[in-house]
C-alpha cells in the first residue's frame, strides 16, 4: 500500500543540502589616500611661496620748510655765517659716550638749510673751505670770498627721549605705548665787528609716536631713533621762523 508506513518499521530519509550560489559582496571602493597628502603639501607650499614673497614700496615725503619759505621777498639779504653749534643737554653726554657731538653737528646743518630758505639771509659757507679752495685752484680762478656781518651760534638747551604707556583691564582689553621726544634750542645773532649778541631767539617742540593694541589687535612699534631728527627739525624750524618774525615786525634790522 502506498503512501502508507507500516507499524515498527523505521523510516530513514537522508537529505542533502543542495549548493547554494550567493552574489559576491560588493566591497565600496575606497578613493585613494595619497591624494590628501598631495592636497595639504600643495596648500602648504603656496602658503610659504605666499609668506616668502618680498614686497617693496617707496613713496616721496613732503618736507616741512620755514613760513617764509613761500612767501615772496624782495628785500635785501643780509650776509650771515654759522657758528658753532653745541649739544649743552644732558643726552649723550653720559660718561660712557665717545665725546662726539653729533646732535649738534645735526643741528648746525638743519640751521644752515632753514636760514637759506628763510629768503632774509645770504648764508655763507665755512665747512668746505678747503675743498671750495681746491676747486677754484682746478679752474685756475682767483677766490672772492665774501665776508659775513653777523654769525649765528646756536645750542641745544634740552633733548629727551621718554616713553608713556598705559593698559586697559590689566592689558586684557588693550594697551598703548607712545613714545615721545622733545628738544629745544637758542640762536644767538653775534656782530662780527663788535662781537655783541644783538638778536635771541628760541624755539622748541615735541614729537610723539603712538601705538594702540585692542584686544590682540593693533601694531606695536620698537624704539623709533628718526623722532630725534624730526624734533629737532621742528625745534630750529620754529626758533629760524621767530628769526624771521623779528625781522619783519622790526625788533631787529641786519644791517
Amino acid at each position: 500500500m502506498t503512501g502508507v508506513v507500516p507499524p515498527g518499521i523505521a523510516l530513514s530519509c537522508r537529505f542533502s543540502r543542495l549548493p547554494r550560489s550567493f552574489p559576491p559582496l560588493q566591497q565600496k571602493r575606497k578613493k585613494p589616500m595619497f591624494k590628501r597628502p598631495i592636497i595639504a603639501v600643495t596648500a602648504l607650499i603656496a602658503a610659504s611661496i605666499l609668506a616668502g614673497c618680498a614686497t617693496e614700496s617707496s613713496r616721496s615725503l613732503p618736507v616741512a620748510q620755514v613760513n617764509s619759505a613761500a612767501q615772496p621777498y624782495q628785500g635785501a639779504r643780509s650776509p650771515i655765517s654759522v657758528g658753532k653749534f653745541d649739544n649743552r643737554s644732558s643726552y649723550m653726554r653720559g660718561l660712557f659716550t665717545d665725546n662726539v657731538d653729533r646732535l649738534g653737528g645735526q643741528a648746525k646743518t638743519i640751521l644752515i638749510t632753514h636760514l637759506q630758505q628763510s629768503n632774509r639771509f645770504s648764508v655763507m659757507d665755512r665747512d668746505n673751505m678747503a675743498e671750495l679752495a681746491q676747486e677754484a685752484k682746478l679752474n685756475k680762478q682767483a677766490q672772492d670770498i665774501k665776508g659775513a656781518n653777523f654769525v649765528v651760534t646756536g645750542d641745544v638747551t634740552e633733548f629727551g627721549r621718554k616713553e608713556v604707556g598705559d593698559r586697559q583691564l590689566f592689558g586684557i582689553l588693550g594697551r598703548g605705548k607712545s613714545q615721545i621726544a622733545y628738544a629745544k634750542v637758542n640762536l644767538n645773532i653775534v656782530n662780527v665787528n663788535t662781537s655783541q649778541v644783538v638778536y635771541s631767539v628760541q624755539g622748541a617742540g615735541e614729537y610723539s609716536l603712538d601705538n594702540r593694541e585692542i584686544i590682540g589687535f593693533g601694531g606695536t612699534a620698537s624704539y623709533d631713533s628718526t623722532l630725534n631728527g624730526k624734533v629737532l627739525d621742528l625745534a630750529i624750524r620754529e626758533a629760524v621762523n621767530n628769526l624771521v618774525t623779528g625781522i619783519d615786525s622790526g625788533a631787529w634790522k641786519p644791517q
